[in-house]
């Protein structure tokens, strides 16, 4: 059965990481771009992770994983490096209605990790599943090549496009908004930017002709 690839605002969100391990560090590093409040237990953590600590951007409990860890937490990632640890957690969290991600076990997880590219505003996940993480990577990589703008420009173009949506709703009927949105994408791609105000006017105008 497919999966529904959804995209959930985790900022300020509690969320909890079991394992101070490699693995454990990757899922914090993608967790930690969408600014969660993050826990993270583990009797031992990499160096990199008392780094973070030190930052502000996570909080350590320098033990093993307790069943009580898990309360008030809306994602958990199991990443002991015990099988047995991550499947008692995962079952936990199932039982609590807790969204769980559990390392290099794809049965026992209720979500997994995509493969992101970010380019400003923009946010793509790739997933496989579960079946290859390799081949996430590989269409991860395709897909990058494939963006043309680079991270600055594509901000500047999402975030002049966010704000033209208000002008155009309130200037053009519904059914002609479509064709419009279109060529002020086209038109930014174009010339690898937003539009001033004048040229968002022009292209207004140009649709007002159309019609």
């Amino acid at each position: 059965m497919g999966e529904f690839p959804l995209f959930v605002d985790l900022e300020g969100v509690p969320c909890l990481i079991a394992g101070g391990g490699r693995v454990a560090l990757r899922k914090a590093r993608a967790l930690l771009a969408c600014a969660p409040r993050l826990t993270v237990v583990a009797p031992r953590f990499l160096p990199e992770f008392q780094a973070l600590e030190q930052a502000g951007e996570l909080r350590l409990l320098r033990r093993a994983f307790r069943p009580k860890d898990l309360e008030g937490n809306r994602l958990a990632v199991a990443a002991t490096g015990d099988r047995g640890v991550n499947r008692q957690i995962a079952a936990l969290c199932r039982a609590r209605g807790i969204l769980v991600n559990v390392a290099d076990d794809q049965e026992a997880c209720t979500c997994k990790f995509p493969a992101v590219v970010r380019r400003g505003g923009l946010t793509i996940g790739v997933s496989t599943g579960g079946a290859s993480p390799t081949a996430a990577r590989f269409f991860k990589e395709r897909i990058e090549a494939l963006i043309p703008a680079g991270e600055g420009e594509l901000a500047d173009i999402l975030d002049f496009l966010a704000r033209s949506r208000a002008v155009v709703r309130e200037r053009l009927p519904e059914g002609a908004r479509g064709p419009v949105f279109a060529a002020l994408f086209d038109r930014c791609m174009a010339l690898g930017r937003g539009l001033s105000g004048e040229e968002l006017e022009e292209v207004l105008k140009e649709a007002a002709r159309d019609e």
